[in-house]
Order: structure tokens, then sequence, then C-alpha cells
């Protein structure tokens, strides 16, 4: 880069920005920006022509006052006629306006795009650098269309000197990762793979960096690379320090670019050619021995270079999983890293040791370290090391030593941090299940669990224990007896309770001969609980009583008694007395033929996957249960426990609490479509299962007397809803302004949308589109409201047809009521299979705060009266930004009624700008909300001001509006 000569220092902008930081207040210096915009805007308009140093010290103060936060509008044309100079500073200070403020949309556009042509043609390295990184830093699909042809063919080309390569490649990456579509090789993939041979090792680096990308998308086109890479590596791993002078660091040769090779390997399976594999083996041990060697320097720039390119061997060495010598070499150097002193050292360890211990190669190498492990998970300071410990243990578990590695994570549990715990039940949970031979373990390890973190013990862990002793004849006794023992602790907790009295109301008898667990004796203790428990939690209790009548008539006197009295069937909650009269009812007419019948022992269940491994799979990270895992879980699990999960579970367990027709149903007149068992509860209007929060039968939604199904927390079920999909977003900025459309669409499946508003109130029809000519089976929807939103948002969704013939449509009704101002979006998941393939989706649904909209019209005196009283800082929320789109004035005043506010006409006294007026309806309160739009066509921009008597209003709305223009 040509050096500056003196001349170059633009005093006038040295005086300038010090004049800015002299001011003494925010109004000084904006007067002082006044002054200076009104002088620059005479220059640039007075009949003298200015020369390259003006023009360039004006376009400075234009972009240093744009970097204050002002608004600049003019100046755009002299910062492209700088792009023309011949001289470095004036086209750079040119390149450097137009990167941060030309809009991709200008009018200018087509100028700058024949500059950077003159500039890229010009031969001047200088000026062809500068070029290419304008290009990339806009790196617009309109800079993609004129120069992705041309940029190729600059890299690859001879005489193109090495920094201009350099610039190309990763210009090119820019373009590629902005428009992949527009960046074709064709031609070029051959030439541009074999930079990795180039002389110069900073093209080399500039050019794995675009290769690694290209590779990720077309493994095929660039597979040639791998030879190369490994020749690269090869010779880099293999030279001394001193012969890679310029590209070494702290004694370790060309650090960055081993990472980006051994990366670019981890693309690829191993090589096939076995001269290829042989190198690329020989350059890992190389590199797993230089790791063993004492350190050239004590500095921390040293080891971490030298341990970077080692974690990332290791990493290319569990990826091909091919080679057990360089596994269990990996896992030995992993494991001197666990007593390292730098915390990030042992934390990196133990990550790594995680993936490897799914290695069959390596699995035993990592067992040995399991002491080291846990005396991590006792000592360690920082919790996310006692984390990755955690998961390494569950990683190693296998028959040998699972019971000391539970024993161990039992005991952690008591002194665990509370961010990891609910993992920590699930992990403990899923290998009690998974190795266990003696099922009295199994019983005892879970019920420790819930003794120890009771909190934590997710409905999925005490649904899976009870379906599992359902399943074990031998374990049934064993499980009652001990339960027994367990609920007479003084302090018992609940999930305790459930657990005691679905066992004991399906089992009971099978400890009853023992006078100190007689009949009376269970039910008195289970109903000594009972005042101390939760809703649902009485509800289960009811049922038990229910069973305890059949199981042991000489008790029918006594639980009689009991649903008769006035706190039953005169409960306060409909639930509770429902259950009551109908128990007692049942108990009065029934035969005691007929009540055998009705309630009989519950079957065993069919084998499905475990929905404690389901729920285990939601956690990312090392800790997560890999797809094998599943697999793996299912084989040792299901087959060996006697099966899983029953899916929902709907009908199964609740027709264990009550096999009766279900109370709900007949209230409901819903009895051909409701699950038998079902039954009503008290929350609001809403009717759902006395188990959707305590018991097996949990469903993930209630009914209403419309048939809707209310949104909540999902039920256990076999698969996980999948993570929102990566475009969700973009899917749902479409409809801010627009209620009616295309919500999603692929090869199999197109989700129309239609909704409407009124008040605080919405209803919206989604219509789900069979695009192939072969059946959907098992089509379901579920609409959930994540965290907080749950409180400030009413789903209710009416259930979809299950099947979807090739080419039909299926409509699906929701009902939406706004109870408070939100900003997350409800998720809509679809799953359904497609030729014997699960596809399983989730979407954000269109529902956004400025949807509950009510326009409201105002005077111009009334508006900026208003507008004056929302004064507060935290009130108003400002965003200035680009205009993503055209400026068309009849597009904007569509854009802005879709936002659901009134347009106010002859209010502003600009009449270019757009004032709004509207009130958000909630249920709780009404929240009003100004609006001024004042967009710029010169700059091409906006200026966006929202005022709101609610702080959370004003920066949801904004955000959401700063998309749309």
């Amino acid at each position: 880069m040509p050096a500056v000569s003196k001349g170059d220092g633009m005093r006038g902008l040295a005086v300038f920005i010090s004049d800015i930081r002299n001011c003494k207040s925010k109004e000084a210096e904006i007067k002082r920006i006044n002054k200076e915009l009104a002088n620059i805007r005479s220059k640039f308009k007075g009949d003298k022509a200015l020369d390259g140093y003006s023009k360039k010290k004006y376009v400075c103060k234009l972009l240093f006052i744009f970097l204050l936060g002002h608004d600049i509008d003019f100046g755009h044309m002299e910062a492209v006629n700088l792009l023309s100079s011949n001289k470095y500073t004036e086209k750079q200070i040119g390149y450097l306006f137009i990167s941060v403020l030309v809009n991709s949309n200008s009018e200018l556009i087509r100028l700058i795009n024949n500059a950077i042509k003159n500039d890229l043609s010009s031969r001047n390295p200088t000026f062809m650098c500068l070029a290419l990184h304008c290009i990339a830093n806009v790196g617009s699909r309109e800079m993609a269309e004129a120069f992705a042809g041309e940029i190729p063919r600059i890299l690859v080309a001879g005489d193109t000197m090495d920094s201009v390569k350099q610039s190309a490649a990763l210009c090119l990456l820019r373009l590629y990762k902005t428009s992949p579509d527009l960046v074709l090789m064709g031609e070029w993939t051959s030439r541009v793979v074999h930079l990795l041979n180039d002389q110069h090792m900073g093209v080399v680096t500039a050019a794995i960096s675009l290769i690694t990308c290209l590779s990720q998308k077309n493994p095929d086109e660039f597979k040639t690379c791998v030879s190369l890479a490994v020749s690269r590596l090869s010779r880099i791993v293999s030279s001394a320090s001193t012969d890679l002078q310029d590209y070494t660091y702290y004694f370790v040769p060309a650090p960055w670019l081993s990472c980006k090779l051994l990366r670019l390997l981890q693309c690829y399976p191993p090589p096939e050619d076995g001269a290829v594999k042989g190198r690329l083996v020989e350059c890992l041990e190389t590199i797993l021995n230089k790791a063993q060697e004492p350190p050239k320097s004590k500095k921390v720039q040293h080891s971490n270079a030298k341990n970077a390119i080692l974690f990332e061997a290791i990493s290319l060495i569990i990826h091909y999983d091919s080679e057990p010598n360089l596994l269990v070499r990996a896992c030995n150097q992993l494991g001197q890293f666990l007593q390292h002193r730098e915390t990030n050292l042992r934390y990196l360890a133990l990550e790594s040791m995680c993936t490897l211990a799914s290695s069959e190669f390596s699995h035993e190498a990592v067992k040995t370290h399991i002491e080291t492990v846990i005396n991590a998970l006792k000592t360690e300071r920082d919790v996310s090391v006692r984390q990755r410990a955690a998961d390494l243990l569950y990683a190693m578990c296998d028959r040998s030593n699972a019971k000391q590695i539970v024993a161990e994570m039992l005991s952690y549990l008591e002194t665990a941090d509370y961010s990891i715990r609910e993992e920590m039940v699930l992990k403990v949970a899923i290998l009690a299940e998974k190795y266990a031979v003696d099922y009295s373990w199994y019983v005892d390890t879970i019920l420790n669990l819930i003794r120890i973190a009771g909190d934590y013990v997710s409905e999925e862990v005490w649904y899976r224990v009870i379906q599992i002793v359902i399943n074990r004849d031998d374990v049934q006794g064993y499980a009652a007896k001990t339960v027994f023992e367990a609920l007479q602790a003084p302090a018992c907790h609940e999930n305790m309770v459930k657990v005691g009295g679905y066992i004991l109301g399906e089992f009971g008898n099978l400890i009853a001969g023992d006078p100190r667990s007689s009949p009376l004796v269970q039910f008195n203790l289970l109903h000594s609980k009972f005042h101390l428990c939760s809703v649902p939690t009485r509800a289960l209790l009811l049922s038990a009583y229910i069973k305890f009548i059949n199981l042991f008539p000489e008790t029918k006197a006594t639980i009689q008694e009991v649903l008769r009295s006035d706190s039953q069937i005169r409960n306060s909650d409909v639930e509770l007395q429902q259950r009551a009269v109908e128990y007692l009812k049942l108990s009065s007419i029934a035969s005691t033929d007929v009540l055998a019948t009705v309630l009989e022992e519950m079957p065993p269940f069919p084998e499905r996957e475990s929905s404690i491994l389901a729920k285990l799979k939601k956690k990312k990270g090392p800790g997560a249960v890999s797809v094998s895992e599943l697999e793996d879980g299912k084989r040792e699990g299901g087959e060996l426990n006697g099966g899983g999960d029953r899916g929902s579970d709907t009908s199964a367990i609740a027709a264990s609490n009550a096999s009766t027709p279900s109370p709900s149903a007949d209230l409901l007149g819903l009895r051909s479509s409701a699950p038998v068992g079902s039954a009503a509860p008290s929350a609001g209007s809403l009717l759902v299962d006395v188990f959707s929060e305590a018991g097996p039968a949990a469903l993930s939604a209630g009914v209403n007397d419309d048939g809707f199904l209310s949104s909540a927390p999902p039920s256990v079920v076999s698969e996980d809803p999948a993570p929102p999909l990566p475009e969700a977003d973009e899917l749902l900025n479409k409809f801010v302004c627009k209620n009616n459309g295309v919500l999603f669409e692929n090869q199999l499946l197109q989700i129309g949308i239609k909704s409407e508003y009124r008040q605080n109130l919405g209803r919206m029809y989604l219509f789900y589109g069979n695009k192939t000519s072969v059946q959907f089976s098992g089509f379901t929807t579920t609409v959930s409201c994540p965290g907080e939103l749950q409180s400030h948002l009413n789903v209710q969704t009416k259930p979809v047809e299950p099947l979807v013939e090739g080419g039909a449509q299926v409509q699906q009704v929701i009902n939406i009521e706004c109870l408070n101002d939100f900003v997350d979006a409800p998720l809509l998941n679809i799953k359904f299979r497609y030729g014997g393939a699960l596809q399983n989706l989730t979407l954000k649904l269109p529902v956004t705060v400025n949807k509950f909209f009510q326009p409201t019209e105002m005077a111009s005196h009334d508006f900026f009266q208003r507008w004056k009283q929302l004064s507060l800082p935290q009130q108003e929320a400002q965003k200035i930004f680009k205009a993503g789109h055209g400026m068309d004035t009849e597009v904007l005043k569509a854009k802005l009624l879709g936002l659901g506010t009134a347009l106010l006409e002859n209010v502003d006294p600009n009449p270019e700008n757009y004032v709004c007026a509207g009130v958000i309806q909630t249920k709780a309160q009404q929240v009003g909300c100004l609006l001024r739009l004042e967009p710029n066509a010169q700059a091409q921009m906006y200026r966006l001001t929202l005022r709101s008597s609610k702080d959370t209003v004003s920066s949801v709305c904004s955000e959401l509006l700063a998309d749309q223009f």
C-alpha cells in the first residue's frame, strides 16, 4: 500500500474533529455539524470546481459526521467522482464512503460498478485491491451479478499479484455466502483447487477459506483438494520453524493455515489412495508427537497455537474414526489435559473425549480416565467444566461401570448447580434404565432421584418408571414395597406421591398380606399426603382410591366416606368435584364384576422410544444424545426393559385411573372423539386431562367447548419438535404487514395462511397442501408458546385430520387471544410421515404484536400534543436504516396500513413524511402508539420513530418495521 504523503494530512478535517471533541453539549455539537454541512453543501454546489484534495477532505468530513450518527443525504456523487482519481488516498476515501453509505439500490450503483470495472481491468494491484475490498464490503446481489464472473478469472490468472489473489479469494467467498446461486465456479474449479500449491502462503490461506466453503456445498466437485491439502499440510508439519519465517507464530509454523487445512479435510471421508492416507496419518502422528515435546517458549501464544493445531487434528481423527492407534493416542493426550492448570484446556479435553467415547476403538481408553473425570465433577470451580465432566461420564457409561457412574451422579446431584440439575436428572434416569440388569436397582435409583432432586424430575421420568414397572411382572411387588416405604418419610416430594399413588393403586395388593402394609394402612398413608398436594395429584389419588375399592373391598366404606365428604363432592375445583361424585356413584351402583372390568389392571405398554431420551435430545452440545445413542437406547432400553413410551399416552394411562367413559366427554358430547379416561380440568374454560401436569396421560392441549385445543407444554411423545427452520424469522417478517399468503413451501408441503383480527382477538386459517401424489400419514400439528409467551398469548387450535391424501388440502382453525404485549412468536410444529420417513419441521406462526392494533384517527394538533406527552426516553424507539426495497409512495402507504395503524394525512409539516396512530388492544391493557417515518430518497435511507405508553411496545414494533422498508 503506498505511503501517505505529508500533504495528505487534511488539516481541515483534523480541526473539525477537534472542534467536535471540544463541544460541551449535544446542542453545541449539532450546531457545529450543521454549520459544517452547510459549508460543504455550498462548496459542492459552488461554481468553482473542487480539486481532488478538497473533495476528499469534504467527503471525509461527511463520513465522520455519519459515523457520529447523523443523516447524510448528499455528497454521494462527489464520492463516486473520487473513484476515477489516480491518487491512492482519494480513491481510498471514495471507496470507503461508498462501502459505508451507498445503498445497493442506489441510482449511483451503475456508475460505481463502472468505476470498479475500470479499476479491476487497470492491472494496478493497489487499485484492484481497493475495488475488491469494496465489492466484499457491500456484498450485495447486484455486485455479485456484476462481478461474479470476473473475480474467478482474476483469482486464477498467472499474472495476478499475490496480494490481489488474496483479496480476490476472500471477495469471492463473501459473494458466495451472500449469493451462492450467482457464483458458479464451473471451469475455474480445478484451477482454484490448485491454489493450494501456490508458493505464497498468504494466497493459500485465503484460498483455503474459499475452498472449504465451496466443498461443504459441493463436495464432489472439489474432492481433488484432499490430496493437495494433505501434501501442503505435510510440508508445514515437517518443516522447522525457520523454514517459514514470515508465517511462523511463536515457533509454530503457519498455525492458522494448518488449522484450516485440517478443517477442510473434515469435509471428506478418509482418502482412498493408500499413499495419501499414509502421508496424512504420518502428519497426524507428527502433530501428536510435537504435543509431547517440551515447549519452545513460555509465552501463552505459543501454547495456544500448538494446542489449536492439536485439537483440530484430534477432531479430524475423531471424524475419520478408522485409525485405532491414533484414536487411543488422542485419548491419552486429552487425558493429560484433564489435570492441566488451564481451565480452557480442561474444558476442551472433556468436550473432545465425549466424542471419543462414542468410538468403538477408543471407548475403553476413555474409561481409564473415569476417576479423573469423577474428581473433576466434584472439585472443578467452573460450572461449565463440571457440566462437560457430567457429559463425559454419561458418554463413557456402559454395563461395567453403570452403577458406579450413576452413584457418583446421584451424589453430585445433592450439591449440583441449579442450572444443570434437570439435565443431570434425565441422564441418571436414562443410564439407570439403559443398563439395568437388576430392576430393583433401577426402581431404587429412580426413587432416590425423586428424593434428592424432586423439583427437577420431569414428568417424563416418573412416567417412564411406571411404564417399566407395569411391563415387568418381576419388579411390581418390589416397586410397591419400596414406594410404600418411601412414602413414610415425613417430608415427601409430590412426585413421590404421584408414583406411590399410581403403583399402589395398581399393585398394592402384592404387599397387602403384610400387616404393616395392609389395605387400610396403604390408604391412610396416601390420604395423609392428600391435603399437601396440588389439584392434579389429588385427582390422581382419587383414581387410586377407586382402584383400592376394586382391589380391597374392605376399604370401600372408608373410601366412600372420604368421597362423600363436603371437601370432595363440593370442592371448588370442578375436576376434583366431578371425580369424587362419579367415583362415589360408580362404587355404589356397580356390581363387583362390572367394577372389576372397569377398573382392571393396566395392560403392558407397547414398545416405543423412551420419552426421556427424546427430552434429552433437546439439549445441544457434546452432552446431547446422538442418533446412534437413541437407536442404542431403543435396542438396549426398549427390548431389555420391556418397552418404551406409548406415544402421547393420552388414553392408556388415564384408563388405569378410570376406565369408565370420560366425565368431560359426557359433558361436552365428544364421546366419539375423546380418548377414554380424559377428564376436565379446573383451569378457566379449558377442559384438559387431569394428567396434563401430573401423569402419564399428559395431553399436549386441553379441549374447549368448540373442540379447540389450548396451547400447553408438549406431552410425552416419541419425537420432539424440530428446532425452528433457519428461515423462520424471514418467513415471519413477510407477514408483519399482511395477513394472507403462503407461509412455507417445499417439494412436499405448502402452507397457506389467512387471518383476521379484531380488538385483542384473532382467528387464523392454515391450509396444508400435499404437493405429492403420495398420502401423508400421522399428520399432526402443534402450536406452542415458548417461555413467557404462555402468559401473554392464549392460542387454541382445532386438530387436523391425520391423513392427507396426495394432492389434497386440509384446513386448521386457530383462535388467538392477546393477554399482554409480547415479543416472540408462537411456534408451529408439523409432523407427518411421507414414504415411511418422518418429516418434522417447525415454523414461527406469524402472530406479532402489531396484529392487535386498532387504527386511531387524530388531527394534527392532537397528534403532536400526544407526541410531546410521550417524551420519556424509554417511551421512544428510533432506528435509522438503509432502504431494503424501493421507496415507492403507494407501497409505503400500503405497508403502513397493513401494519394495522391509521395513516394520518396532512398531519406532518413535511409532506414527504408519514405519521400513523393506533392502539394495541390486549386483555390486560391498551397501549397507545404513535409512529413517524421519514424517508430520504436521495440517500435511500429512513428514520423511523415510535413512541408508545409502554417501552417494550416501542422497541418491538420498531424492530418489526425496520425489516419491512
